[in-house]
């Protein structure tokens, strides 16, 4: 049964996520981890970013490369088994995440409005 969500925010709160759509230009199984996968992602910029995601269990890298979709990129990088993530790919789902991602090709970078 799906509820409402009784927290809400401002759309000045929304507005300060940054939500771009970026292409998967690798990506590996981190040695150690049972849940992470390291991903370079192309977002527009200068370089690609590091970004960890903990799809391992649902995802195998060859399966991304090449993929568009959908991260946040203006979150505090985080440090998690030793490397840096500068982003977070978005998902829906517990049990058998999906990536959410565009409904046609996008420049790298594109941003959600």
């Amino acid at each position: 049964m799906n509820t409402i969500s009784t927290q809400t925010i401002s759309i000045d709160d929304l507005s300060k996520v940054e939500i771009k759509v970026g292409t998967i230009v690798s990506a590996e199984e981190i040695e150690g981890s049972e849940k992470l996968l390291k991903l370079q992602v192309d977002l527009g910029e200068e370089k690609p970013r590091q970004v960890l995601s903990g799809i391992k269990k649902w995802y195998k890298p060859a399966s991304l490369i090449g993929k568009q979709l959908v991260f946040v990129t203006n979150l505090e990088p985080r440090i998690m088994m030793g490397l840096e993530s500068q982003g977070m790919i978005l998902a829906v789902g517990n049990e058998n995440p999906v990536l959410l991602k565009p409904a046609k090709k996008v420049a790298p970078g594109a941003k959600a409005h």
